[in-house]
């Protein structure tokens, strides 16, 4: 009984300690979950917004496998690769097609290049794309490649 009322002072109910501050860490959870979900909504939104991409239309190329320079092992690579382009490849089609023999040669020549080792990494991976991109913009700049996106990607050792 003594107890009961040292939890009660006036009309004021304490809880015993041990539920106090379970009910702050609670508390602490159920408003700091929706305040960090939201947090991190605005700032995926914000990178969307400024990241503006040019990219129109969409070229997709028949799959790429080759030999690998490891002098080595045996390895090979086959890549999927889809090119997203500044042009427009629906309103240009009374122009003529993509030079798709000189595209494709293009990214041969790249991934020829590569070693085994490096593209089993991201960072390989992402230097890979860069090397493309710079290529492709070097021998086919009318065509305005803007991004190249591996659609499969498979080294065999």
């Amino acid at each position: 009984m003594a107890e009961a009322e040292a939890r009660t002072r006036g009309s004021v109910a304490v809880p015993p300690k041990g539920n106090f501050s379970w009910m702050v860490w609670a508390a602490l959870l159920a408003l700091g979950i929706p305040a960090v979900w939201m947090l991190r909504g605005r700032v995926q939104t914000e990178a969307a917004a400024t990241h503006t991409s040019q990219v129109k239309s969409v070229l997709h190329l028949e799959t790429f496998v080759l030999n690998l320079a490891d002098p080595d092992e045996r390895a090979y690579l086959r890549v999927g690769i889809d090119l997203g382009l500044t042009t427009d490849l629906q309103a240009n089609e009374r122009s003529g097609n993509p030079p798709i023999a000189l595209l494709r040669d293009t990214i041969l020549g790249v991934l020829a290049l590569a070693k085994p080792q490096d593209l089993v990494t991201p960072q390989g991976k992402t230097r890979l794309k860069d090397d493309l991109l710079r290529a492709l913009r070097e021998r086919a700049p009318a065509l305005g490649v803007e991004e190249v996106y591996f659609t499969e990607f498979l080294v065999q050792r």
